[in-house]
């Protein structure tokens, strides 16, 4: 495995001539301290000067009268950061903020299997140098077999390529990611650099260092530096297993053609994995560092090339193309399996797809908000066993399939009858339903159901349900709520909840 840290230096613009300050003028951003501005970042300049972050802005000023300085924005600096770790996905689809240590995070990116793409690791790095330069960014980037490694390299080196971790053993004892005060009790014992860090027989430190936290234990930091610890990347947004990319080598603003290549090769993936796709989404990287991106939800899983573009043809107006992009990547984040179709003696399919796609086009036309689609749930009561999803919503999986003895036709809410002859067992004799009198001429039944003690209130009374079919023939399905006699409220009422076909 190869990780790749990042270390922007940032120099923010200057707010009265629009413009970043030149890379000699000493410059440094700051923050609002206990006890007034403290430095929260600094130029190569204003660091050569002696300015240091976490000192108090005053006093860097009596040190370098030619000091400017301007209020940062933290939040700015993460949202942007967020926003640099997903354009970075042009490089290799594991990358997120790096925050794992002290100072100002970076980026770091899991490299495995993707520096062939670039011509070789020294040509990776080169070009991620060239495009960070082209948005404005000085950076400093190293490849090392592990997370912290490639962290303390991009900070404590310049541009490195490390094969194995003896490139740390020059390298201070902070680049192990290590707050100040573990530091400073390193020092004194004469610890000063990794190597002589790793040459301490670890039985003695692990005692003088049992007590401090993982993050800043300098064994547990020397093991993963040294790859022996795992660290693996955690993105917030996972990549999508099934992905094409279209590399262009000028900005284009409209990715309209090149998206029937990208549906071809992508159906190609989903059909020898023999799934279909529920949800595309079509990503554009942006020459100024912007990533944009749109969905797209298919009623049923489809690996169709037509119908992909087709689900995006109403849809490319909504992408923000900027000023243009470079790269396109056409996604299936939901997949579900999809085999495929027998087929008859005359090559044609058994199975319709007219109405997936028809259910498709309403949507991209009306929104897919617009259209629902029926949904089992997993409850025994009748009003709570069917709800409604979006069509493009996958299918969740239900514990109890609802009984497919059922009224065609579900009243909701149910409507309450009165009973005009009561019996004592079994459903009324007569009643009266929306203003006409009904009389029972059959009826099977009952079938109890209980309430849902989990969902339902205290006191809620249980059903029993009777199928019945009155002297003309039609067929309801009635109920009585509660029991006389159980404590849980008035005489037991009667209600119709559905009619059979």
């Amino acid at each position: 495995m190869r990780q790749l840290a990042r270390a922007a230096q940032h120099q923010a613009a200057d707010p009265h001539a629009g413009t970043a300050p030149p890379a000699e003028t000493p410059f440094a951003l700051w923050v609002e301290g206990h006890h007034g501005p403290i430095i929260h970042a600094a130029n190569s300049a204003a660091m050569a000067a002696g300015i240091r972050p976490g000192a108090r802005l005053t006093d860097m000023r009596a040190l370098s009268p030619d000091l400017r300085a301007d209020p940062a924005d933290p939040a700015g600096d993460q949202a942007a950061l967020a926003q640099l770790s997903l354009w970075a996905r042009r490089f290799c689809p594991w990358t997120t903020v790096d925050s794992s240590g002290p100072g100002m995070p970076g980026l770091v990116m899991d490299t495995t299997g993707a520096a062939h793409l670039w011509g070789g690791e020294a040509a990776m790095l080169a070009t991620i140098r060239t495009q960070f330069d082209r948005l404005g960014h000085r950076v400093t980037a190293a490849l090392a077999p592990s997370w912290g490694a490639a962290w303390a390299l991009s900070r404590y080196g310049q541009d490195v390529i490390a094969q194995d971790a003896a490139a740390l053993h020059p390298l201070p004892v902070a680049a192990l990611r290590l707050s100040d005060s573990t530091v400073l009790v390193l020092r004194r014992l004469g610890l000063k650099t990794v190597g002589d860090l790793a040459a301490m027989p670890r039985v003695a430190l692990a005692r003088r260092f049992a007590r401090h936290d993982r993050t800043d234990n300098p064994l547990i930091r020397l093991d993963q530096a040294m790859a022996r610890l795992p660290e693996p990347i955690s993105p917030a947004d996972p990549p999508a297993r099934f992905h094409v990319q279209a590399r262009l080598p000028e900005p284009v603003l409209d990715p309209t053609h090149h998206l029937p290549d990208l549906a071809a090769a992508l159906s190609r993936d989903l059909s020898v994995a023999a799934l279909g796709a529920r949800l595309l989404r079509l990503s554009v990287w942006r020459s100024d560092g912007e990533m944009r991106w749109i969905e797209a939800g298919a009623a049923s899983p489809t690996r169709d090339p037509d119908h992909i573009v087709f689900l995006f043809r109403e849809r490319l107006e909504r992408i923000d193309p900027g000023f243009g992009f470079d790269l396109i990547e056409l996604a299936a984040p939901e997949t579900e399996p999809f085999a495929p179709s027998q087929r008859d003696l005359g090559g044609a399919t058994t199975e319709s797809r007219d109405l997936p796609r028809l259910i498709d086009r309403l949507a991209a036309r009306f929104g897919p908000d617009r259209l629902i689609r029926p949904q089992p749930q997993d409850s025994h009561i009748p009003e709570r066993s069917i709800g409604t999803v979006p069509t493009d919503a996958p299918a969740a999986p239900v514990l109890r399939s609802p009984s497919q003895d059922r009224p065609a036709r579900m009243l909701d809410p149910p409507e309450e009858v009165r009973v005009l002859y009561a019996v004592p067992e079994g459903p009324p004799a007569q009643f009266q339903w929306r203003g006409r009198p009904t009389r029972i001429a059959r009826w099977q039944g009952p079938e109890r159901i209980a309430p849902e003690w989990w969902l339902d209130r205290p006191g809620t009374r249980l059903r029993d349900y009777y199928k019945i079919e009155d002297e003309d023939g039609q067929r309801l399905w009635l109920y009585r709520e509660g029991l006389a006699g159980d404590g849980r409220g008035p005489a037991p009422r009667w209600f119709v909840q559905g009619v059979f076909a």
